[in-house]
């Protein structure tokens, strides 16, 4: 996620708890309130974990970044070679 797209996350949530501050004046410690109060509490450490942790990138050899999935392999690349895709252990590692 880039700066700006953070930036943006940020300029949304303290416009979310701002509307919060107005339902909250309007109908108290409602359970609707209460439970926005907390989606919103979540909403910022989530944005501040982006913010902290950029994504992994890895660069090519015309210097372009290139984003690393966190997503598993597929499965497919390794069937029926006598390779593992070294992952944690490997598939072929003592069980």
């Amino acid at each position: 996620m880039s700066t700006s797209e953070v930036q943006e996350l940020q300029r949304t949530a303290a416009h979310l708890r701002h509307c919060l501050g107005s339902l909250r004046s309007r109908y108290g410690d409602a359970a609707p309130v209460r439970r926005l109060a907390n989606d919103l509490e979540r909403l910022d450490i989530d944005i501040r974990d982006f913010a902290e942790h950029p994504p992994r990138e890895a660069v090519n050899s015309l210097g372009e970044r290139i984003p690393i999935p966190d997503t598993p392999y597929d499965d497919s690349l390794f069937r029926g070679t006598d390779t593992d895709d070294e992952g944690l252990g490997g598939l072929h590692g003592s069980r």
